[in-house]
């Protein structure tokens, strides 16, 4: 019988990308996203029909061009969208990866946690967890789904051993709260497989793409963290 190969739909690449995981990283954003967060830079990847159709072999081509910058903590991040929802393809992509020695990262909100997903998770390096909020109201509100999808995926994490950088970004009057850091700052220490956290400031440049989709950006009328407010956030974070 003739084997299927899995497809996957990609939005856009990028090739020497800085702030998706460790080192110099190919940056795959996958299409697709089942949540609609308020803050959402990327509203043109939630549709799972768009993007551009790829085998895993030919995305893995691609990233093998520039494995010689990748130096010793590069690799492959797979962002979104949520890649979650491309399980399959993105397991295929990351085991292609490993038989060529290349670093594998998944950036991800952690919404899904299926048997798709765990077997994904087996050829994942590192995660790049979004912990958007430290309340399910929150979540519910503002997201779509329950903080307690995400901290299930982070329990299996911890349990798996696999390495976690947790982000959040930082929106004033959303989630910028001593009280909100205090209780993400809980999360982390109660979970030893995150050895990084990342506070990230809110930004509107995003704009535009809700402007040319016609649709509203849910967070447009609200302000951008100052660099100031990052750090006592940080400060306090680490305190």
């Amino acid at each position: 019988m003739e084997q299927t190969t899995v497809i996957g739909r990609v939005h856009s690449i990028q090739s020497l990308g800085t702030v998706d995981g460790p080192g110099v990283r190919f940056v795959a954003f996958l299409q697709g996203c089942p949540l609609r967060c308020g803050c959402c830079h990327n509203p043109d990847t939630w549709d799972l029909k768009g993007g551009e159709e790829y085998t895993p072999e030919a995305l893995v081509a691609k990233v093998k061009r520039y494995r010689e910058y990748f130096g010793a903590s590069g690799g492959i991040t797979l962002s979104g969208g949520e890649p979650l929802l491309q399980a399959d393809f993105c397991r295929e992509v990351f085991r292609l990866c490993h038989e060529a020695e290349i670093h594998t990262c998944l950036d991800t909100s952690g919404c899904i946690l299926s048997d798709s997903v765990k077997a994904l998770l087996a050829e994942t390096d590192r995660v790049l967890l979004d912990v958007k909020y430290t309340t399910n109201e929150d979540y519910r509100q503002y997201v779509g789904c329950s903080l307690d999808s995400s901290l299930a995926f982070l329990s299996y994490l911890n349990e798996k051993k696999i390495p976690t950088t947790i982000r959040q970004v930082i929106i004033p009057t959303k989630n910028d709260s001593e009280e909100g850091i205090l209780s993400l700052r809980e999360i982390v220490r109660s979970h030893a497989c995150v050895d990084r956290v990342e506070l990230l400031p809110f930004r509107k440049i995003c704009q535009v793409k809700y402007d040319g989709m016609g649709i509203p950006f849910p967070f447009g009328s609200l302000p951008e963290p100052s660099s100031e407010r990052i750090r006592e956030l940080e400060s306090l974070l680490n305190s």
